[in-house]
Order: C-alpha cells, then sequence, then structure tokens
C-alpha cells in the first residue's frame, strides 16, 4: 500500500461509498417498493413521516434548477465541491478528519447522482413536532452532510492535536540549552 493511501484514507473512502450507497438504496426503496411518489406520505410514528419531495435546488431551496442550463450548473457546482471535499480528504492523516469530509462526500455523490439521473434530488424524511418542521424534508445523503460539517467544524475548534498542547517543543532551534 502506497503511503498515500493509507489506512484511515482507504477508510474515509470506503466510508464515503458507503453513505453514497446506502443513501441510494433507501432513495430506491422509498419510490419502488413504498411507491412513495404515488403514495405521497407515510406517517411512521407521530413525530416522523415519509413525504416524498423532489428537490431542484440545493440547500433551504436556494438556487433551484428551473431549467435544464441551471440543472447541469448545479451538478457541476456540487461535483466541483465534491472534488474539492476528497482533495481535502485525502490531505488529511487523523480519522477523525478524514470521517467527517467522507460523510459530506458520500452525501454529496448521493444527491449529485440524484440530480445528474432525475434532475433533482429526492427528499422523503420529515421529522416534526405537530405541524411545527425544524427542517426541511431531507434525506440520508442530507443527513449525512450536515453531520459531516458539525464534526469537521467541531473538531476544528474544540480537538488541539498533541504537538500543539505540550509546550515542551516550543523552543526555538538556536536557544541556549539549560545547565543542569
Amino acid at each position: 500500500m502506497s503511503s498515500f493511501f493509507t489506512r484511515n484514507r482507504l477508510i474515509g473512502l470506503g466510508f464515503a461509498a458507503f453513505i453514497a450507497a446506502t443513501d441510494q438504496l433507501v432513495k430506491w426503496y422509498v419510490t419502488g417498493p413504498l411507491n412513495l411518489r404515488n403514495v405521497r406520505n407515510i406517517e411512521l410514528v407521530p413525530f416522523f413521516d415519509l413525504t416524498y419531495t423532489e428537490n431542484r435546488g440545493i440547500s433551504l431551496g436556494m438556487l433551484e434548477a428551473t431549467n435544464m442550463e441551471m440543472r447541469w450548473l448545479l451538478v457541476a457546482m456540487t461535483a466541483l465541491i465534491a472534488l474539492v471535499v476528497l482533495v481535502w480528504m485525502m490531505r488529511e492523516k487523523i480519522l477523525g478528519d478524514i470521517l467527517g469530509l467522507s460523510l459530506i462526500l458520500g452525501g454529496a455523490i448521493g444527491n449529485i447522482y440524484d440530480r445528474y439521473v432525475f434532475g433533482y434530488v429526492i427528499d422523503y424524511a420529515d421529522l416534526h413536532i405537530g405541524t411545527f418542521r425544524p427542517f426541511l424534508i431531507f434525506n440520508i445523503a442530507d443527513a449525512a452532510i450536515t453531520i459531516g460539517v458539525v464534526i469537521i467544524l467541531a473538531r476544528s475548534l474544540f480537538v488541539r492535536e498533541k504537538d500543539e498542547d505540550s509546550g515542551a517543543d516550543t523552543a526555538p532551534e538556536n536557544a541556549p540549552a539549560e545547565n543542569s
């Protein structure tokens, strides 16, 4: 195994593939066997339904693709972002950072596939408290992206590497040695 494809990076690539495949499998299940496209809504528990939605925009309904040019622009933009995340992930060494990025990458791949094939992203997860909906209707890919971003932000804000925390190695190389 080359030094570029370390164990942690291979785990991250595998995890991203697992997230993308799981997302697509669940989307197939809700649109195929559950026929959610025609049924439109299945109440599972009082606070969670399966509700079929075609998301033609990006996060929070922004940049809605109203024509073919916008559709392909969104595919290109999200593919470019996914490529940046992949490059970033392949530069990381710490498994925690790699797993956060692999959640983002796997989710992005799942949603890019939808937009490429259908022209929209299939959303179905409807979390609510009565009529109050704290989130828009989402899918596994959206959840993975959100969790990945939270992990990356939390790690960048709260986790410091050991060499930064230990003050032992902070003396400059040319500093005079202490006499014992």
